[in-house]
């Protein structure tokens, strides 16, 4: 079938221009951080990848980043989704400069594909040309270095990962085990650009041959 693309959408935005002194404590935020951008999602990954933009296109750096349990279906509320995002600055300006980033990621981007025609079975294979300060991190890569972010549900996604790993010259900088919060699993890999894209495709098509065939 057609790999139909399953976009993340922000349920809800907001900045808060001047952070309260015991929120700020308690978000350990460093000294300089006055303002926070917030956003919820649809789709958690799509939400990491949309904060690591933000810190390429504006003074920002990501304070808070967490995936909820069970996924959108199992939302706590209509503006949860599945993941909360943080981003902080010195100015409201540069708050939403990177909000404004990691909005139009999630509407142009980075997005998972689906592999059955409801859209209930899907996977996430997309290549971070350059990263940014919060993946950088997350990774334990160079500031700028590519990554292969793929996700994908459980079975599907160690499949995935071992045929990305032979297919092409990269490492596993992170693992991510099922199961996830949201019972997905996965991993970030990294290599150069040509050789993140190679193990991506590979990814991509592992897991559909286990949706195809899933008792092969």
């Amino acid at each position: 079938m057609e790999r139909r693309p399953i976009r993340g959408v922000p349920l809800a935005v907001r900045v808060i221009p001047n952070v309260d002194g015991g929120l700020a404590r308690a978000l350990a935020l460093r000294a300089g951080i006055r303002s926070l951008g917030l956003f919820t999602s649809t789709v958690d990954d799509v939400g990491y990848t949309a904060l690591d933009e933000a810190t390429k296109k504006a003074a920002v750096e990501v304070v808070y980043a967490k995936s909820f349990y069970a996924g959108s279906g199992h939302a706590s509320g209509p503006l949860s989704g599945e993941f909360i995002g943080l981003i902080g600055g010195e100015t409201p300006d540069e708050v939403r400069s990177g909000l404004d980033a990691a909005v139009a990621l999630m509407a142009e981007g980075a997005c998972f594909y689906s592999l059955d025609e409801e859209g209930t079975h899907a996977y996430y294979a997309h290549v971070v040309s350059r990263t940014g300060s919060y993946l950088s991190e997350v990774a334990g890569v160079r500031e700028g270095e590519p990554l292969a972010y793929l996700i994908a549900p459980p079975l599907e996604a160690l499949i995935g990962l071992d045929a990305a790993l032979k297919a092409a010259d990269v490492r596993l900088c992170r693992f991510y085990g099922p199961p996830t919060e949201t019972n997905f699993a996965g991993g970030l890999l990294a290599g150069s650009q040509s050789s993140c894209a190679a193990a991506a495709a590979a990814f991509a098509e592992a897991v559909h041959e286990v949706a195809r065939f899933p008792r092969k």
